[in-house]
């Protein structure tokens, strides 16, 4: 049996650690394409230009706004154009999901910098491909993790709340899809078994959430830099990317995907909507009581989703929540790796069951 972990190859986080951007950039060459978020291009571009282009020389092109083949390819006729020696994506989840991608298709090392800890995309050498209207379409596997993460700590406070907190849905999966995983021998995101450090570190992505969240949602709503949110940005990011591509995924992310066949939840975030197939997966994999009642609480108390309508599907039929069982079923989802046997049924009605739960603390 092998095991393999994979971590991204340098990773740099702080307070004003956009200052050192051109330091870390020349380290891959002299010329680059920076993928920018549109929020970013439009508000915050003056806080980075500065140290992107000391000593170096970038390309800056606004992102389409969706992280799809279509998207990739209008990019990678830029690269096409010009020698470049690096891909930079600056912006949010989709924004970094299709740098990678592009760094892939144009061989070039890829530096990721959010402005937001709103996913643990940033250290995964997986980019989540959607269509153009924003419904999933696959897992796109990368031969390579990013050359550089680098996390301004102080961008990411200033930024709004509800990124923070959608950032600590992604990373509640961490543990439980890790443990999933761990029980079934099922493969990481390499292929292969996770390893020791990979389990240890999703279950203290968990422990850290727990520890610290309320008080860096606290810090993050003042808008300053903590030590509890250093904590909470590193478990959103490092631990938790690292976590769930070298330990694994299961139950939680193959719902949230399949809730994305319903429109009305396109409104709300990727962590958002894995914070609620998380609260799903405890009642599909009969977790104890004690457990249902510690991850609830996190939840009400940073301002999870708790139930169906937090996550827009406050109308939605039976109907509807079969399609979307079925499709967190469907040959291939990782709900397969949980250690039992899973059908649209049981999906079905952990999902109403957890909808319900919510309700009933309310």
């Amino acid at each position: 049996m092998i095991n393999t972990t994979i971590f991204p190859g340098r990773y740099v986080q702080g307070r004003d650690a956009r200052k050192r951007l051109s330091q870390e950039l020349s380290r891959y060459g002299e010329s680059g394409i920076v993928v920018c978020d549109p929020f970013v291009y439009d508000k915050l571009l003056p806080d980075f230009e500065p140290y992107l282009k000391d000593g170096i020389h970038v390309f800056i092109e606004k992102f389409g706004g969706e992280c799809s083949d279509e998207e990739i390819d209008r990019l990678l006729d830029f690269i096409k154009q010009e020698k470049f020696n690096f891909v930079v994506g600056l912006g949010g989840g989709k924004t970094i999901d299709t740098a990678k991608a592009l760094g892939y298709q144009a061989k070039l090392p890829v530096v990721i910098v959010p402005t937001i800890a709103a996913s643990d995309a940033p250290c995964s050498a997986v980019s989540v491909i959607y269509t153009p209207e924003g419904g999933f379409k696959r897992y796109l596997l990368l031969p390579e993790n990013p050359a550089l993460v680098l996390m301004d700590t102080q961008i990411i406070a200033q930024a709004p709340l509800r990124f923070l907190i959608a950032g600590m849905g992604d990373a509640l999966a961490t543990w439980f899809e890790a443990e999933s995983c761990m029980k079934k021998y099922a493969p990481n995101m390499s292929g292969d078994v996770g390893s020791i450090s990979a389990y240890s570190l999703a279950k203290f992505c968990y422990e850290t959430l727990l520890e610290y969240g309320l008080a860096a949602r606290t810090a993050c709503a003042t808008g300053v830099v903590t030590p509890a949110l250093e904590h909470i940005v590193e478990a959103n990011t490092l631990l938790s990317g690292i976590g769930f591509e070298s330990a694994g995924l299961a139950a939680a992310h193959a719902i949230h995907n399949g809730l994305t066949v319903l429109e009305p939840t396109h409104r709300y975030y990727h962590g958002e909507k894995v914070a609620y197939g998380t609260l799903t997966s405890l009642f599909l994999t009969d977790k104890s009581t004690k457990t249902i009642d510690e991850v609830y609480n996190f939840c009400e108390t940073v301002g999870l989703p708790t139930t169906l309508a937090d996550i827009g599907l406050t109308d939605v039929t039976d109907a509807e929540l079969m399609k979307v069982a079925e499709a967190s079923c469907k040959e291939g989802e990782t709900i397969h790796n949980e250690p039992i046997p899973v059908n649209p049924e049981m999906v079905f009605s952990a999902l109403k069951v957890a909808d319900a739960e919510g309700k009933r603390r309310r």
